[in-house]
């Protein structure tokens, strides 16, 4: 069976902050979650990115979560905010993390679907479009979760390392069938994502809840590009630690759930973008 959400009594069929032209009035809405942290000489970008091309087929709402920025990237937002009001600037009062961001998102967001996709530039919103095509964005169905599958990753050799490492003992433990649940790109059902339990690293761990839950992932490639400005936040030996401690909490967590797999199967192909 799955998890029955709680969902709205009804969707908003027009909300004019999300529209560029009146094309797009009967398209589906769309909402971006972007965390950052110190991302100044990326956000900028990244922003435009979104919306021109998931804002040329979607009514998109983006929604920035700073996570307590330095380096005045929640000003380069605010500044991009006033003159376009599909985007929304949230600021965090105290430095939290990105689980905690995602999560002040969604509860911002106000469509059915919403894509999470990283701050730092290095995932193409292109592929964004992708993996909601995989999906009927009006709807609930089978599917909760469509997650990125980074090709081609540019990531130094030590973070390849862990990553991978992470990887394998995590689908031990979890079964998952996800070959990178790290990846920022995803496209999640957004009353399924606020119904997952809250804790620190809960991004790393949406496709085991998702299946725990009841609903299907599916999988797609998507590009990772390569970090033009700024530096990863990322510290492997840490990160290490924190995730075994993690794993084995949401190894506990799925074996106290009473809300049974919809589906078992194994994921036998990739979606290409």
């Amino acid at each position: 069976m799955r998890l029955q959400l709680l969902l709205p009594d009804y969707l908003p069929a027009y909300d004019e902050n999300m529209l560029v032209n009146n094309q797009l009035i009967d398209a589906p809405s769309i909402s971006v979650i972007i965390p950052v942290r110190d991302e100044a000489g990326a956000i900028a970008n990244l922003l435009q990115e979104v919306l021109d091309k998931v804002g040329a087929i979607y009514r998109v709402q983006v929604i920035v979560v700073d996570d307590g920025s330095c380096d005045g990237t929640d000003k380069i937002v605010k500044q991009l905010a006033a003159n376009d009001s599909r985007i929304i600037l949230v600021r965090h009062a105290k430095r939290s993390n990105k689980s905690a961001a995602l999560r002040t998102g969604a509860m911002i967001a106000n469509s059915l679907w919403m894509a999470t996709i990283d701050g730092d530039g290095e995932n193409d919103p292109t592929d964004v479009l992708a993996m909601v095509a995989q999906i009927d964005a009006t709807k609930v169905g089978k599917v909760g979760l469509v997650a990125g599958v980074r090709r081609h990753r540019t990531a130094g050799l030590g973070r390849l390392i862990a990553s991978r490492i992470g990887n394998f003992v995590r689908q031990i433990l979890l079964r998952d069938d996800c070959p990178d649940a790290a990846c920022g790109l995803k496209v999640v059902l957004r009353p399924l994502f606020l119904a997952f339990p809250y804790f620190d690293s809960l991004h790393r761990y949406m496709p085991a809840l998702t299946k725990c839950y009841g609903y299907e992932t599916l999988h797609v490639l998507v590009d990772d590009r390569p970090r033009r400005v700024g530096r990863s936040k990322y510290n492997n030996s840490k990160r290490a630690l924190v995730g075994i401690i993690d794993l084995l909490g949401v190894f506990w967590l799925l074996r106290r759930t009473t809300v049974r797999y919809y589906s078992s199967s194994k994921p036998t192909e990739y979606i290409k973008s």
